[in-house]
């Protein structure tokens, strides 16, 4: 039985129809994601494979202990900065074993091929310092960076902005640092015995874990600009100046220790490599602030439009503030309580997100109905929530503030016509929310 929509209200797209919820399309497509995970762990299976053949199984294993001992902080540093709209797990994965795998085997043959070629033009010595100077940050940044631009056109859905391409852009540096380390440190420990491969470890590992990370950030932050635009030009320039930048600050890196020795490191390490750290950090800071503005500006909105209660807008608008509903809620109803609240929190913030892009015109022309998957996303969410009663007054110690009530299990329409909210491109218009339309239908701005 289809819906009707109420008089004078023009009916808009009819997702439940004609559009599958992005879960079960996200079921039917598994095989190939989960297919193309087994190959990218497979490459790097063949990268300590070939170690072990060059340098011996000793060397490799120490060369992976070691390896691995900066790749969980660094990680975690990352996640850490992904805290309002945590990027699915299989994406974060995704990109770290593009950067161990793909990218890592990728380079090193085509690097091997151009090593051949030069070798044959200018001589051994020459090819082997204008392979690092100039073809290794050509070449590894290329295929790092090749996989934030496939995710910028083919899931722009997980991409919402700067923080996400620089987080995406981190996990793919440490994944490519890691396999790179094993192959360096193995030959190392090989070479120089345990003293040669620590003081590799201590250079690469503990004074420059950031380094690749920072590199590919570059390409991340332009191409986390790009996402946010609705200009199909800034899509395509900004990623190529993102990438110019990161071999341009890799090839000064590797030139530092090729031409320069130990002073000239030093140097670039301290007047470039670290303002520029510091530079990276202060974006983000900014860029998280602006997200949490992006929520409390959209807030108001959801109250509006019924999909939110008025006293969850405190609660919502920080970090600190659903952190501590979260634990409030864990103490009393429990683990799995907390875990439900953390995902209405976290659909909150994706619509508001999706909202903001909406706004910016940088949705294409399926905005309607990937905005009523997330309304839906955003209200079975909260109906979990509802399962425990104490769940919408555990934050308050006290009793909760006069004239609270809790919010229905059923929420009601918004008020017609009362706010007017971002809509796709080419559908101007109110969206207004009605019990029988499900989420709403489009209705045309009233005649001036």
């Amino acid at each position: 039985m289809t819906a009707t929509p109420p008089p004078g209200v023009a009916p808009g797209p009819a997702p439940w129809t004609y559009h599958q919820p992005w879960a079960a399309q996200q079921r039917k497509r598994v095989l190939l994601p989960i297919l193309g995970l087994v190959v990218m762990a497979i490459l790097i299976l063949v990268i300590i494979g070939l170690a072990v053949i060059g340098t011996g199984p000793v060397p490799v294993l120490l060369a992976t202990f070691f390896a691995m001992l900066p790749v969980l902080p660094v990680v975690g540093a990352f996640l850490w900065l992904d805290r309002w709209e945590p990027e699915p797990g299989r994406m974060l994965l995704t990109a770290f074993l593009w950067g161990a795998g793909v990218a890592t085997v990728s380079s090193l043959i085509v690097s091997l091929v151009a090593s051949v070629a030069w070798s044959a033009v200018v001589g051994p010595e020459a090819s082997e310092v204008f392979g690092t100077v100039v073809t290794a940050p050509v070449v590894e940044e290329f295929f790092k960076g090749l996989l934030l631009v496939l995710l910028l056109f083919v899931k722009r859905r997980e991409f919402d902005g700067v923080v996400d391409g620089i987080v995406y852009a981190g996990l793919i540096g440490i994944g490519f640092a890691f396999t790179e380390n094993i192959l360096y440190l193995g030959n190392a420990f090989a070479a120089g015995g345990l003293e040669g491969g620590l003081q590799l470890f201590i250079l690469r590992c503990v004074v420059s874990p950031f380094a690749h990370p920072l590199f590919t950030s570059l390409t991340g932050l332009a191409v986390g600009v790009a996402s946010r635009s609705s200009s199909t030009a800034a899509k395509i320039l900004l990623p190529i100046l993102g990438y110019l930048g990161a071999v341009l600050l890799h090839g000064l890196w590797n030139g530092s220790a090729t031409f320069a020795g130990g002073p000239g490191f030093i140097a670039v390490y301290v007047a470039i490599m670290v303002p520029i750290f510091v530079i990276m950090i202060i974006v983000v800071g900014l860029q998280r602030r602006r997200e949490r503005m992006t929520v409390g500006r959209h807030l108001p909105e959801f109250v509006n439009a019924g999909w939110v209660a008025p006293d969850e807008v405190p609660l919502l608008s920080t970090l600190a503030g659903r952190r501590g509903w979260r634990a409030a809620v864990k103490r009393q109803s429990g683990p799995v309580a907390a875990q439900a609240l953390k995902a209405y929190q976290r659909a909150v913030t994706e619509l508001a997100f999706l909202r903001d892009r909406m706004a910016r015109g940088a949705v294409g022309a399926d905005a309607g109905p990937w905005h009523d998957e997330v309304v839906s996303s955003l209200l079975a969410a909260r109906q979990q929530v509802l399962q425990y009663p104490k769940a919408f007054v555990a934050a308050w110690n006290q009793p909760p503030p006069a004239g609270w009530q809790q919010p229905p299990a059923v929420l009601p329409p918004g008020a017609p016509g009362a706010q007017a909210m971002p809509q796709p491109p080419g559908q101007p218009g109110y969206y207004q929310p009605t019990q029988q339309s499900g989420p709403g239908y489009y209705q045309s701005p009233p005649a001036r």
